[in-house]
């Protein structure tokens, strides 16, 4: 689809001529009360796969009383034994290399096919709430000190097992390797514990990737750059904290994510500093599968479901039972878009946001209007556009980026969504084996140095990203 007349952005919701057989779209964890998730976009080839690795969180299982366990991982192909085939995509194609036993990224992929109609499950009481992290909005009270998260990601499961209802997904996409793109190393120096910045002016900003319910991970990239102490409570006084959106699906702790954020945001302010948020598409997604479920909604090639969008792009059940209004009325009022200093934030990579007003003020106002309205088409089409990546990637990468600083300010976007290994022509194994994982040390900066990717790929056993900016980096970009 071209967007504003300079680069083609590759989205699942993008309109295709034939659905694709069923076949191609495999997933070795049905999510529960699952429907058929037909192939439905250019983005979202399904492989088989599943994260696995040593548990040595501190989370209990939120469903550890249920009377089913969750299901046993499936074999994964053997080294050298090559993936099954996946459908071309009719979008963009970009060489891959021949299949090897690599564990692929995952891709946001939107239901456009018609979908058969799922009765909603039949009603149960909510789901205990952890007993040990103890994020409550407002207060902390004692809790544990969160171990810093090693191995592969999703390693917060207490003796090896998974909460009931955790389904990662993987979903393949066209990646890129062009060579003129940078990879900024960060390396991090932490406040002493206790010190708090002071200062009449602001205090230092950094941003967050997207975390995807990875919130051990997330607590340690925190600490690590001295934002929270080992209790994770506040502690970097007047400093500025911004995470770019998506804090639930894939990962084991969605709810446990947006409880911390929730909660951070008290405790900076209390301190002279202050803890935000953007809107990212899971948000979209997770708000628009609570309130409309299987509603059909108009998706421009067929129909679709919030619910069956939300299960395909990594939608876990224990999410969805702790999700509470609370929960809602918050990702409900996110913006959109924001400007920091000479930094323009966004969650996609995608010139959609220009649909929606010529102010950074106009966009935001117009997204909460949609959201107020409740009306599932309009939703649907926002969290369609916001899905939309890879418009600052190529040759119409930078004028892409211009086009937005020129609209809404700033001197250099920042942004998550699309994972720095499918910038940078990586994937990597399940369990890291042979060192085989991501290379991310940090920020990928590219499009003429205008660009900044904040998500390094902590689903596919990459990095989560907490960064100081500005990036010192100008003279290598």
């Amino acid at each position: 689809m071209p967007v504003q007349s300079h680069a083609v952005e590759q989205s699942g919701p993008d309109p295709l001529p034939t659905p694709t057989p069923a076949e191609h779209v495999r997933s070795e964890h049905p999510a529960p009360h699952a429907p058929p998730t037909p192939h439905t976009g250019p983005e979202q080839h399904a492989a088989p796969g599943q994260h696995s690795g040593p548990a040595s969180g501190e989370h209990p299982a939120p469903h550890a009383a249920a009377p089913h366990a969750a299901p046993a991982p499936a074999a994964r192909p053997a080294v050298g034994e090559p993936l099954p085939p996946v459908a071309p995509s009719p979008v963009e194609a970009v060489p891959v290399q021949a299949p090897v036993p690599v564990r692929p990224p995952v891709a946001e992929a939107v239901p456009q096919a018609s979908v058969p109609q799922t009765p909603p499950p039949p009603p149960q009481a909510p789901a205990p709430m952890p007993a040990e992290p103890t994020l409550h909005l407002g207060h902390r009270a004692a809790a544990p000190a969160y171990p810093a998260a090693s191995g592969h990601p999703g390693n917060a499961f207490p003796e090896g097992e998974v909460p009931e209802g955790y389904t990662p997904t993987e979903r393949d996409l066209p990646v890129i390797n062009r060579g003129d793109t940078v990879q900024v190393k960060v390396s991090p120096v932490p406040a002493p514990a206790g010190e708090v910045p002071s200062g009449d002016g602001p205090g230092p900003l950094y941003v967050v990737g997207d975390v995807h319910g990875y919130l051990d991970e997330l607590l340690a990239a925190l600490r690590t750059q001295g934002l929270v102490d080992e209790n994770g409570g506040w502690s970097a006084g007047n400093a500025r904290l911004w995470f770019l959106g998506d804090f639930t699906d894939r990962g084991p702790d969605g709810i446990g994510v947006i409880d911390l954020v929730m909660r951070l945001s008290a405790e900076a302010a209390a301190a002279g500093g202050y803890c935000k948020a953007l809107m990212g598409n899971h948000e979209l997604l997770l708000i628009g599968a609570k309130r409309f479920g299987d509603t059909p909604v108009n998706s421009g090639a067929g129909t679709a479901t919030f619910q069956a969008a939300w299960l395909l792009n990594g939608g876990q059940k224990q999410d969805m039972d702790r999700l509470q209004d609370v929960h809602l009325q918050w990702m409900s009022r996110l913006d959109a878009v924001v400007r920091e200093d000479d930094h323009l934030l966004v969650h996609s990579d995608t010139t959609a946001y220009l649909e929606y007003g010529e102010t950074i003020e106009d966009v935001n106002d117009t997204v909460h209007e949609i959201l107020t309205r409740n009306d599932a088409d309009e939703v649907w089409d926002v969290f369609r556009k916001f899905t939309k990546r890879f418009a600052f990637r190529d040759d119409g990468g930078p004028q892409a980026v211009q086009e937005l600083l020129s609209t809404y300010g700033g001197s250099r976007i920042v942004h998550g969504h699309s994972p720095i290994p499918y910038l940078l022509g990586q994937v990597g194994t399940e369990d890291g084996e042979d060192g085989g994982g991501p290379v991310v040390d940090g920020p990928h900066v590219y499009a003429d140095g205008l660009a900044i990717a904040m998500d390094g790929g902590v689903t596919m056993a990459g990095k989560l990203l907490v960064v100081q900016l500005p990036l010192n980096d100008r003279a290598n970009a």
